[in-house]
């Protein structure tokens, strides 16, 4: 059993920071990942591009060099793979964490290889790998996926997205681009006002010209295994259909949290209860860095205005030694 200054679990860019801070100061660390280095990001669509300029994604202050304003997908990897490597943080991956408890005044965390043993802990876990569920009949056959990836897949294919975000949006115009019939789904009046400015207008002419259909303040009822129905402001309409996406947001894992007694806000948003200024939770020596702090409230924190949690955790972690 290893002892550690600092335990964090998550390898996104977060997590990342978090572990660069800890190595520059000294303290004894490691970093447990599920997947492979910055596993969300790796299952990102493979042509995605973020909302976000590449200084803004860069962590303790390493230049990131992109091709066009907005960095893609591919050179985030290869940005925050490096980073990973060049420094030689010190990370396991394809490790699942399996349980954290405490006892006295320090941590057990076990993970499905190993078990260590540490005075803080950082959680770090994003929110990308819980879907919101439709919660309908249909929702677990094969054709429905809750993740986009090539659009390549859908060529030819009718297919139904349902959300109006920026993944839903981008999923519909590389799909109707590569081919495939679509047809959009949206519980409100419009397109997201959250969509990305530069591709807002784009799904609009689509939608205004036919190119891609859409159905407004409409929910899908059922889904069957050539076909779906759906609730419509003209009544209940049922569309031959090959494919589902369901592209309607994720949650946090709290499993941890909860175990543990990590204190949540008595809302929807289940925001933790943290300090705002050391990020530590009402477990001593518990800390919160990333989207996990916005609870429910997935579009509070992302990488450009949570990479300062890194620094705030691990000065916190000084000052108590």
């Amino acid at each position: 059993m290893e002892f550690f200054d600092i335990v964090i679990i998550g390898g996104g860019p977060i997590g990342i920071a978090c572990g660069l801070e800890a190595q520059k100061k000294g303290l004894r660390y490691v970093i447990l990942e599920k997947g492979p280095i910055v596993n969300s990001l790796y299952n990102y669509p493979v042509n995605m591009q973020f909302f976000s300029s590449s200084e803004k994604l860069e962590i303790d202050e390493i230049p990131f060099i992109s091709k066009e304003a907005k960095p893609r997908r591919s050179e985030a990897l290869e940005y925050y793979r490096r980073i990973t490597t060049s420094n030689k943080l010190h990370v396991n991956l394809f490790e699942k964490v399996t349980s954290i408890s405490k006892s006295e005044n320090k941590f057990t965390v076990n993970s499905d290889k190993n078990t260590y043993t540490s005075k803080n802990i950082v959680i770090a876990t994003g929110f990308y790998d819980i879907p919101n569920s439709l919660n309908i009949p249909g929702e677990d056959l094969p054709k429905v996926s809750h993740y986009y990836n090539d659009p390549h897949f859908y060529a030819g294919q009718k297919i139904a997205i349902i959300g109006a975000s920026n993944s839903s949006v981008d999923a519909a115009l590389e799909c109707y681009r590569k081919g495939a019939d679509v047809t959009l789904i949206i519980r409100g009046t419009e397109v997201g006002q959250r969509v990305k400015y530069w591709v807002r207008p784009d799904i609009i002419n689509r939608i205004e010209e036919g190119s891609i259909k859409v159905y407004f303040k409409a929910t899908v009822k059922e889904i069957f295994k050539d076909a779906i129905s759906i609730n419509t402001e003209n009544g209940l309409e049922t569309l031959q259909n090959d494919f589902v996406l369901a592209l309607t947001g994720y949650k946090p894992d709290f499993t941890f949290l909860d175990e543990i007694g990590v204190g949540f806000s008595n809302d929807e948003k289940k925001i933790p209860i943290y300090d705002e200024a050391t990020m530590e939770t009402n477990i001593k020596g518990l800390y919160l860095a990333g989207v996990i702090c916005g609870g429910m409230d997935t579009h509070k924190w992302f990488i450009e205005n949570s990479r300062i949690h890194a620094k705030m955790i691990v000065a916190a972690v000084l000052e108590k030694k």
